[in-house]
């Protein structure tokens, strides 16, 4: 049996391309590029190849990137190297939609004695900005937003955002772990002050990813050592990684405009035939302000988790939310914070795509899902009564 996967803002397949690059340095180039012999010193120089081709894919300079581990530690580290180089002020502005990586740090702040403001978004996903500008003041270390969400795909105003902040000298960070590679970004149009990226969501390895730090920003290291990347991350380069991240960038460059409308035609596609085949089914988000590969569908009176079951059987991988937190049987943040139904909330799955999605994965998937929804509906009392819709939520919305 076949594997179509569908859950790319889990994580995306390694491309062959970049494989092909990273191979020759698990194997033969194993040096280590602060060494002063010619073996180990010869991949700094491709270690900088690499800072390259991640710096052009938003529009960067090579010395703006520094390499990370993954996309958390890219935003931890933006977080701190703020709350460091403002040691006086004790005000973060985020969202309640934002991933695990930057919502838990944030908590974790305020049992250290901060404040931080937690800003709503309306049912569609969108993040209003007059509420930004309401809760403004001196006392602001960062402002942290993600360029789009994880679950529903929904973009938010990061442009106007980082407008808005430059003018007040606030320092921004956006989490655009989910947008680099499938969205244009450029950072010499948009002034955001740091920009977090991962390599595993845009066909690069697991472990490795970056944290973009416009020249002139202050700055102070997550990880102190060594003197790695400029004294601003310690720790041994993971060549390998770093060479196969910098290969996926450039490929993403290069195919860019073609996968935006190649994605956004098979996302499209599947959506509108569930749609309609499939009765009581919601789109969750902005669907006119979204990444061109995601879809967020609830399916009502009916559980996710059975749902992906089920559909696990035929092979098809989805995911019912955040892969940081679907382990979690509490209702996803996002949809909490959309205020989606109670009918709804514990339906919802997300579809995610990627280039090596093909029509006929779409066609598959299609013809399957609704006999399974039927199936797990005639299960469901819920699902046979259709529930009243007057039932009151017994969850808790225990929103930051």
């Amino acid at each position: 049996m076949n594997t179509i996967y569908f859950d790319n803002n889990a994580t995306t397949p390694v491309a062959l391309e970049v494989l092909d690059e990273m191979l020759p340095h698990l194997k033969k180039l194993y040096g280590n590029p602060s060494s002063m012999h010619t073996f180990g010193g010869q991949l700094h120089k491709k270690v900088e190849e690499a800072r390259g081709k991640v710096a052009q894919l938003i529009g960067a300079e090579p010395e703006e990137i520094i390499f990370t581990s993954c996309g958390t530690e890219s935003d931890n580290t933006a977080i701190m190297s703020a709350v460091e180089s403002l040691p006086n002020k004790k005000h973060i502005i985020t969202t309640r939609v934002e991933h695990p990586a930057v919502l838990n740090f944030c908590k974790h702040l305020t049992r250290k004695g901060f404040r931080v403001t937690f800003l709503p978004v309306n049912n569609l996903g969108q993040l209003n900005i007059d509420e930004l500008l309401k809760v403004i003041d001196k006392d602001i270390a960062l402002v942290s937003i993600m360029y789009s969400n994880n679950e529903t795909g929904v973009i938010f105003p990061i442009a106007d955002i980082a407008e808005i902040l430059k003018e007040r000298r606030i320092l921004f960070h956006t989490d655009a772990v989910q947008a680099v590679g499938k969205i244009p970004i450029d950072t010499k149009e948009l002034p955001v002050d740091m920009l977090s990226l991962s390599g595993h969501k845009l066909h690069a390895p697991k472990g490795v990813g970056a944290l973009y730090v416009r020249k002139g920003t202050r700055f102070y290291p997550f990880i102190i050592g060594g003197h790695q990347e400029r004294g601003r991350r310690a720790g041994t380069e993971n060549v390998a990684s770093i060479i196969g991240l910098g290969k996926a960038c450039e490929l993403a460059g290069k195919n860019l405009t073609e996968e935006i409308t190649y994605l956004k035609g098979l996302r499209d596609k599947l959506e509108t035939a569930l749609l309609k085949s499939c009765p009581d089914v919601r789109v969750n988000g902005d669907i006119n302000n979204r990444l061109p590969n995601t879809t967020n569908l609830s399916f009502e009176y009916v559980e996710g988790e059975a749902v992906l079951l089920r559909i696990n059987e035929y092979g098809i991988c989805a995911s019912s939310g955040s892969a940081c937190t679907s382990g979690s049987l509490e209702p996803s943040h996002v949809l909490r914070a959309m205020g989606v139904p109670f009918t709804a909330i514990h339906g919802s799955i997300r579809f995610s795509l990627s280039r090596y999605n093909t029509e006929a994965e779409i066609d598959r998937v299609i013809e399957i899902m609704p006999e399974i929804i039927k199936e797990l509906r005639m299960l469901s009392p819920f699902g046979r009564d259709r529930l009243d819709q007057s039932i009151k939520c017994p969850y808790r919305l225990d929103l930051p």
